[in-house]
């Protein structure tokens, strides 16, 4: 049996705690909640509700409203045995006291009494407007920085045409360099398609839906691709897995990217080498390398940042966003993008991904909702 002392000692923590807790919820910028099951009242709004929606307890009928509208069917299913609605994060608008709509991400969770039955509901509301807000901004200036390199395109491009209509009279060497200048127009176009239109920069690190991708035709379709501007392109792979799981688009973005790095950075007849083989820590590795002058030592740590570009891109054209988005795709995998120097000479550039049936991010967790949202992972170096 504990002593006196003993239970006046725990009664003071628990004392303490307490505090500590209401401190906490007093000053947190997220609204914690809490309702009852039985009766789908609300019985908590925590300090932050008048704060951020004009809510008190007393008043809050038209948020508990929108909070607990889901709790009787959701109770329903997990009475018939469907654990998924334990856990729930979704998305909505909640209604402020001034009758404006916020952005919101609710979370909830339902807490089982001691007879093992749902007792009650606890939550948090966060505001997601600072979120939406930067999404907005990402967007416009996608558009903006796409306008401006299509203004200036767009004239050469029309240019260009006028030229090889009128110029049938033009010695064959000139015709030719009008189908370069032509045909250097149309990439640039589809690049501006490809890495700076406002849809694929405001994909940059969205959660990818799952899909299957062969890496070894990925690599040899890349490599084929590409040969038209290096024909000393080599594919070499080994122990592979037949499919992974990925986003195709994204994936095939990615190694693009890496390629077009070591064409641009690399003299004409410097050969390229494209190997994809199971990796030594599991996954896979799918590799880049060129073998020319190497990344300047300085630049090493900041090649992957948006928009540098390092010292030998000085009178190369780039825009420093190209490898950046390659980092955002192969994070939304759960991978790993590496730059180095090789000993001897040249540049490579490692993507790892893991490789298991269910490779990349996890989609819901076990007592997780179809609601909730993956998460994003980790970053690492290139060169734009």
């Amino acid at each position: 049996m504990p002593t006196v002392q003993e239970l006046d000692t725990a009664l003071r923590e628990a004392r303490l705690n307490a505090a500590r807790y209401r401190l906490l919820l007093e000053h947190s910028s997220e609204v914690s909640w809490m309702a009852d099951c039985a009766s789908g009242r609300l019985t908590y709004l925590s300090p932050a509700a008048e704060r951020q929606f004009g809510y008190r307890l007393d008043t809050a009928q038209p948020l508990a409203a929108a909070l607990l509208a889901q709790l009787p069917a959701r109770l329903a299913r997990l009475a018939a045995g469907d654990l998924s609605r334990m856990r729930v994060v979704r998305q909505s608008e909640q209604p402020h006291a001034d009758g404006h709509l916020v952005p919101v991400e609710i979370e909830s969770t339902v807490v089982l009494g001691d007879d093992g039955r749902p007792a009650t509901l606890v939550g948090v509301v966060r505001d997601l407007s600072g979120q939406r807000a930067l999404a907005e901004q990402h967007k416009k200036f996608a558009s903006m920085v796409s306008h401006e390199f299509r203004s200036p395109l767009a004239t050469i491009d029309g240019a260009i045409q006028r030229l090889e209509m009128t110029g049938a009279h033009h010695d064959e060497a000139t015709r030719k360099r009008y189908s370069k200048i032509q045909s250097a127009v149309d990439r640039l176009l589809a690049m501006v398609d490809d890495y700076l239109s406002p849809e694929r920069l405001a994909s940059i690190g969205r959660a990818r839906q799952p899909n299957e991708l062969s890496p070894q035709a990925l690599l040899e379709t890349a490599a084929s691709q590409a040969r038209a501007r290096r024909a000393a392109i080599a594919v070499r792979c080994t122990g592979l897995p037949q499919w992974i799981r990925c986003e195709p688009d994204g994936l095939r973005l990615a190694i693009e990217v890496l390629i077009d790095n070591a064409i641009k950075y690399t003299k004409p007849d410097t050969a390229i080498e494209l190997i994809g083989k199971k990796a030594m820590e599991g996954g896979i590795e799918l590799l880049v390398r060129d073998h020319g002058e190497g990344i300047p030592a300085a630049d090493l740590g900041r090649v992957c940042d948006k928009g540098y570009r390092g010292a030998n891109a000085a009178g190369i054209a780039g825009s420093g966003l190209g490898l950046y988005m390659a980092r955002a795709v192969v994070d939304v995998h759960g991978g790993t993008l590496d730059v180095k120097n090789l000993p001897e000479s040249g540049v490579e550039c490692r993507i790892w991904l893991p490789a298991a049936a269910a490779a990349g991010k996890s989609l819901a967790q076990a007592l997780g909702s179809s609601d909730n949202s993956p998460t994003q992972v980790h970053s690492a170096t290139g060169q734009n």
